[in-house]
């Protein structure tokens, strides 16, 4: 069983399974290369001059995975909720997790079929958007969301941002205090 499971691995997912699995966390990361950042050239994400969409998705995985995320490219089809945490249903196989973080972009067909609050978007493109409290708890308990679906604007810097910040607040929950992740440049 894996202790965080995040669906969607664009900058918002990516950026939350960093920081889940840096901590320690147990974390799984799922894709179905939907996302619409691989369609994109970005020049306005802060430290970076210029990068292409597929180049920053594939960046973030491969940062998620050095601290130890699983990454597996799927469509996740079903999840359910049972006694230990969620049962997540994909196109290869069945996965458990006790905790979720849905990053899936534009796509709320999961969260619509899972039960999700959800609302109208206010994004231009964006039809849906899943109802978060401000930490990106959903009304299912153990399911948070973050980035796009979460209604935060479409911008990679600003989803990245929100996948981290709703990673800050579940390891936070799960730790009972304040999470912090800081590394500190030592001196040559």
């Amino acid at each position: 069983m894996y202790d965080i499971a995040v669906i969607g691995a664009g900058p918002a997912g990516a950026s939350a399974a960093i920081f889940t699995a840096k901590a320690g966390q147990k974390t799984i990361l799922f894709d179905s290369d939907q996302g619409m950042t691989k369609r994109a050239l970005v020049r306005n994400h802060y430290g970076i001059e210029e990068i292409t969409g597929p180049d920053l998705v594939a960046t973030g995985i491969r940062q998620a995975q050095n601290f130890g995320a699983e990454f597996v490219e799927t469509k996740v089809t079903n999840l359910t909720k049972d006694a230990d945490g969620f049962t997540i249903e994909t196109e290869q196989g069945t996965y458990q997790a006790k905790y979720v973080i849905l990053t899936s972009g534009l796509w709320a067909d999961l969260a619509e079929q899972v039960g999700l609050k959800t609302k109208p978007a206010t994004e231009p493109r964006i039809k849906t958007n899943v109802e978060v409290d401000p930490s990106g708890r959903t009304n299912v308990d153990g399911i948070w969301a973050a980035g796009t679906i979460a209604g935060v604007s479409v911008h990679t810097i600003i989803t990245a941002g929100d996948g981290a910040r709703v990673a800050i607040n579940l390891l936070s929950e799960i730790k009972g205090e304040r999470h912090v992740d800081h590394d500190i440049l030592q001196p040559k």
